[in-house]
């Protein structure tokens, strides 16, 4: 097998933390799913030189970062400079694949419309408000919602570059208005907002494929297909499996083993269609519930070895590991496991 866990890792800024802000490894990596908040979080550190929960937070409050739906389409986290150009791109795709379940809901374009003006209206002067807080400013206004409804009036306000995340009261998420939060950054065209997306994918996730590049982006084929031609005089190639890999850095690998605990939906395997070259069949249902739930997980030598889960008892963090093939933890877990304690602000 060509040295593709290896690469990966390395372009991933998993073993090459030579990054010095959240922002900046968010806009290398293009996008940062985040379904998961706290783990989204987890994601961003490990790729930054002792950075905690507590900065990457800041970077989120600050507007430096942004969480919204922009891909495939779920929560992402992206730099904050580049939230419009993004939704500009994607935006009438994450539409398109709601529509038909905006029809069942009973949703159109004037509902959408009227409920925007309410979400904005409520939002306006600077106030960060709760999904619930803000469902209770469309019933008050005449829109009826329930929790279905609720979720897609909140991501067609987020596509229509309206809301993102606010400031969390304690334990419970807020939206903020975009445009009194985040400074207006540039905007792209849609050819070069392809290109740069592709061009950021390619560098970041390399060793990958069109198809990777397709599933993780949500741009129908042709336009993936079109950015991936649009920079692919900066790439190298390679072919694997009757695949063809693309890639941009071949910088010489370390040979020393590593163990990596990264958290669940992590883009080292949710950003590929086919995740076979890091992470065995076998083991898929141990780590991705049925319906699509990626678990944290234990990376050794760059292979998907094991999972792992969390608990704090007297204010200690407690990290469990269960490993597929029943082996014994590698010495060198433990250094695993101190990083996510120095990440958290807790002793292990």
């Amino acid at each position: 097998m060509p040295a593709i866990p290896a690469l990966r890792l390395h372009n991933q800024k998993i073993t090459a933390n030579d990054l010095s802000t959240p922002e900046s490894v968010v806009a290398h990596l293009g996008a940062v799913q985040a379904q998961d908040f706290s783990m989204s979080k987890l994601a961003v550190g490990l790729r930054l030189p002792g950075a905690t929960d507590a900065e990457i937070e800041a970077a989120l409050n600050s507007g430096a970062l942004v969480r919204i739906h922009v891909l495939r389409p779920t929560w992402h986290l992206v730099p904050g400079a580049d939230v419009r150009w993004l939704l500009a791109l994607t935006g009438k795709h994450i539409k398109a694949a709601s529509a038909s379940r905006d029809r069942d809901l009973g949703l159109d374009t004037v509902v959408y419309a009227r409920a925007n003006d309410l979400i904005v209206r409520a939002l306006e002067g600077g106030k960060h408000l709760t999904r619930a807080e803000l469902m209770q400013a469309l019933e008050n206004g005449g829109i009826s919602t329930d929790a279905s409804r609720a979720v897609h009036f909140m991501m067609n306000a987020e596509t229509d570059a309206l809301v993102c995340n606010g400031v969390p009261r304690g334990k419970e998420q807020t939206y903020a208005l975009l445009d009194e939060k985040v400074p207006q950054g540039p905007m792209l065209n849609r050819e070069e907002a392809i290109a740069t997306l592709a061009l950021r994918y390619f560098t970041s996730h390399a060793p990958a494929t069109l198809a990777d590049f397709h599933w993780w982006s949500g741009l129908p084929m042709p336009d993936a297909r079109a950015g991936l031609e649009n920079i692919k005089k900066h790439l190298y190639t390679f072919d694997w499996e009757e695949k063809t890999y693309w890639h941009g850095d071949t910088t010489p690998l370390q040979s020393a083993e590593t163990v990596f605990l990264l958290p669940a939906f992590d883009e080292y395997t949710v950003s590929y269609k086919d995740r076979s070259a890091v992470f065995d069949t076998r083991w898929h249902r141990e780590a991705i519930t049925a319906n699509g739930i990626f678990k944290p997980i234990i990376v050794v030598n760059g292979q998907v070895a094991g999972i792992w889960k969390r608990s704090i008892q007297k204010n200690k963090l407690l990290i469990e590991p269960t490993f597929f093939n029943g082996a014994e933890p590698p010495v060198s877990l433990e250094k695993a496991v101190q990083r996510l304690g120095a990440f958290w602000g807790m002793a292990v």
